[in-house]
């Protein structure tokens, strides 16, 4: 693989091992080689395990058993002639040997926990078939803080630094070769117990050169002895050698420069966050959703709109005490927002030029078609991102709380600090909604108070004085209007969160109608309790002109009233789906349909959009449209609640409509197969082998052939309004 040493007796790659290996960070230049399986050594710093570490941008003290991971920095090095000269390789710095191996064990024992929902078993693949497809490694130097131990005679027990192959792309294959090899990645690069390969005492081998060879000769001589055996012998005790031999020799790439070597970590990662992108396997969804914006800051950095410094903060590999212009005196709190809003701005950007680079970066639609599930998307990538900065992650579905109309153009809240948005929150209505719209659900899932609805009812927790709560299922956008209809008891919680936050994460505790905290703590049972979900019957949207401003407590109108539901049954208080359901408001008297008395229907939210087949919800009484229902079958259609106002009448704004709400309607069967999907999951994780009873089975099969009813009739309808072919 080399060529005769050169003037200066430094021997050099063969250009026919080299190859080029662009990203969207950067290049490399990669050595394709032929390495012994036992080689590499998992990395701590993967991603998939990243949520394992006290993360770095988290500015409170770690708890008890968690440990930060080191900083990964270039390899530089001063040059005898002066200056500096930056290698393509990294560096970091560990406090100790039993941190190091430590830290390669929890990796290690963590790496199976995100190996992904595989249709077949990893390690039986390599035993069976061998490695594939290469892995990407990098080589990097660890430095020890701490003086290594001596024997009698002052000499060094173990080395003071140590130099390994480290997998950015294939660490899960790495780690199932140490398996089948009977070994770890922490002895490969910490040294080698004799005892591993072969011999009785208590040494370790530290020079890779001298106990690979014992390493080899031992599996040949296995793999020798099971040849002279091998009929005889069962085929399910066959030796470690020979489970090795698919792996005895596999292809790698290593990374041997790079134009840019400063950069070569955040190069490297874009190599492997491109399978979280458009991953092959399925990804835990903190996981993807961080590498996912992780991809965007890369790509943002390349082009020359973000700060390396920034970039690193966001990604999570810098403290945040490390952004320009931090307050001196920010608590932990405000730290993490700080954090939290400019990764809000980054990833829903207003600048044109970020705008498009963000669509390449995740492979979006134009804005004009920017999708739900787009902005979905971007939104748990936020989240994901956001959580890093907390002890904990949450479920990225909290953050699905933006409507396509407010987000196409970008987000930018306010500048103001958040103690400025906390102390305000009572009298500025700005500040208070810039606090339910971009921090309460982080907060509130943060200390479990809120999770995202994951459409079951089971496993139903009691009451924080032993009754049972209320079963209630509902969406992160029911919680945040309950908190808007609720303002001072809602800025008492938002305020009560961020104290509990600079005092290190302690249990947050119940407020008084007042705003002032209560000596019990927070909990779920409470919080739905204090702040009741908004519930009640759906009706059409009215034609006439919407109510800018309506006050819903207003005489006249219905104001939302508290329910219950059982999954399949629907009454009033209930929710369809993942829906919310709004109550019917009364006309007063002698107003017509449509009128003053109907403005809460006429403020209803895109949600509001479907009804689920077999609603009751239909035409207003005295409209045109009175005793016909929407497909003509008796269901309501999806998107009838859509119909146009007096705002969209011309040909092309109904026809654009139309359009939109068939878009929508093959968005809510995607939901329907999902949330089918997550039933399964739960009656599979509860061993319920039937989570429908019979009649919910049929009155929901029975909806869903209502729609198809409809959708065979509108399909030729459709087709007999186009030009002609």
């Amino acid at each position: 693989m080399l060529t005769e040493p050169d003037e200066g007796g430094r021997p050099r790659f063969k250009g026919s091992v080299l190859r080029q290996l662009r990203t969207d960070a950067g290049e490399l230049l990669i050595a394709v080689v032929r390495m012994h399986g036992v080689g590499g050594s998992v990395w701590e710093h993967n991603e998939r395990i990243s949520s394992s570490w006290h993360s770095l941008v988290d500015p409170a003290a770690p708890q008890e058993g968690e440990r930060s991971l080191g900083r990964i920095r270039p390899y530089v090095r001063e040059m005898s002639g002066g200056g500096e000269e930056a290698f393509a390789a990294v560096e970091s710095v560990v406090a100790s040997r039993e941190w190091l191996i430590d830290n390669l064990e929890k990796a290690a024992n963590e790496l199976p926990k995100r190996d992904g929902h595989r249709a077949y078993d990893l390690q039986q693949d390599l035993i069976l078939n061998g490695q594939q497809d290469p892995g990407l490694y990098i080589a990097q130097h660890i430095c020890l803080e701490e003086d290594p131990l001596t024997d009698m005679e002052g000499k060094f027990l173990h080395p003071v630094d140590h130099w390994h192959w480290v997998a950015v792309r294939g660490n899960n294959r790495n780690k199932r070769r140490h398996d089948i090899y009977g070994v770890t990645s922490a002895e490969v690069l910490a040294g080698m117990p004799v005892k591993r390969i072969g011999g009785d005492d208590e040494s370790i081998i530290f020079d890779p050169n001298k106990w690979l060879p014992q390493l080899s000769r031992l599996f040949n001589t296995e793999y020798a002895k099971h040849a002279a055996v091998r009929d005889a012998a069962d085929p399910d005790e066959v030796p470690r050698a020979v489970r090795a031999a698919k792996v005895a020799v596999v292809e790698s790439h290593l990374v041997v420069g790079c134009p840019t070597p400063r950069r070569l970590y955040r190069i490297a990662q874009m190599s492997n966050r491109r399978d979280h992108v458009h991953p092959p396997l399925e990804f835990t969804p903190n996981d993807r959703g961080r590498a996912l914006g992780r991809n965007v800051m890369g790509i943002y950095v390349v082009e020359g709109v973000l700060e390396e410094k920034i970039a690193e903060v966001l990604s999570g590999s810098a403290p945040i005490a490390e952004l320009p212009d931090v307050p001196v005196d920010a608590t932990v709190s405000e730290l993490r927002d700080m954090r939290s809003m400019l990764l809000l701005r980054e990833l829903f950007p207003t600048d044109r030029r970020k705008r498009l680079l963000i669509r390449r970066a995740l492979s979006e639609s134009p804005p004009s078609q920017l999708s739900a599930p787009e902005v979905n998307r971007r939104a748990r990538a936020w989240s994901a991102l956001t959580s890093e900065s907390y002890p904990h992650p949450w479920n990225p579905r909290i953050a699905e709380v933006f409507q396509l109309a407010d987000v196409r153009d970008g987000l930018n809240p306010s500048r103001r600090r958040l103690p400025e948005l906390l102390a305000a929150a009572d009298t500025d209505d700005e500040a208070f909604e810039e606090l339910i719209a971009f921090r309460a659900a982080h907060w509130l899932a943060a200390f479990d108070i809120i999770d995202a609805d994951r459409g079951s009812l089971t496993g139903q927790k009691t009451d924080d004085d032993g009754t049972q709560a209320a079963r209630v299922r509902r969406t992160v956008k029911n919680s945040l209007e309950a908190m808007r209809s609720h303002r001072g008891k809602a800025v008492g919680v938002l305020r009560e969160l961020a104290a509990a936050m600079d005092a290190g994460d302690r249990r947050p505790r119940k407020v008084a109608d007042s705003g002032e905290p209560l000596v019990e703590p927070m909990n779920r049972a409470w919080f739905n309790r204090e702040f009741p979900k908004a519930s009640g019957v759906r009706r059409r949207k009215s034609s006439a002109p919407r109510k800018h401003g309506h006050d819903p407590h207003a005489p006249g109108n219905a104001t939302p009233s508290t329910g219950t539901e059982e999954y399949g049954s629907r009454t009033e208080g209930t929710t369809v789906g993942q829906e919310e359901v709004r109550p019917l408001p009364q006309a007063g008297p002698g107003a017509p349909a449509g009128g003053p008395g109907n403005a809460a229907a006429d403020c209803a939210g895109p949600s509001d959009a479907a009804s689920a087949p077999g609603s009751s919800a239909g035409p207003a009484p005295g409209s045109p449209d009175a005793g016909r229902s929407a497909t003509g079958s008796g269901g309501s259609a999806p998107g009838a609640a859509e119909s146009p106002g007096d705002e969209a009448s011309g040909l092309p704004a109904l026809a654009e409509q139309l359009a939109k709400n068939i878009q929508r309607l093959s968005e809510e069967v995607s939901a329907l197969h999902g949330l089918r999907d997550r039933l399964a999951d739960r009656a599979r994780e509860e061993s319920a082998a039937h989570p429908l009873s019979r009649r919910q089975a049929d009155d929901m099969g029975l909806g869903v052939m209502t729609a198809e009813v409809g959708l065979r009739r509108l399909r030729p309808l459709l087709d007999s309004m186009s030009e002609p072919l």
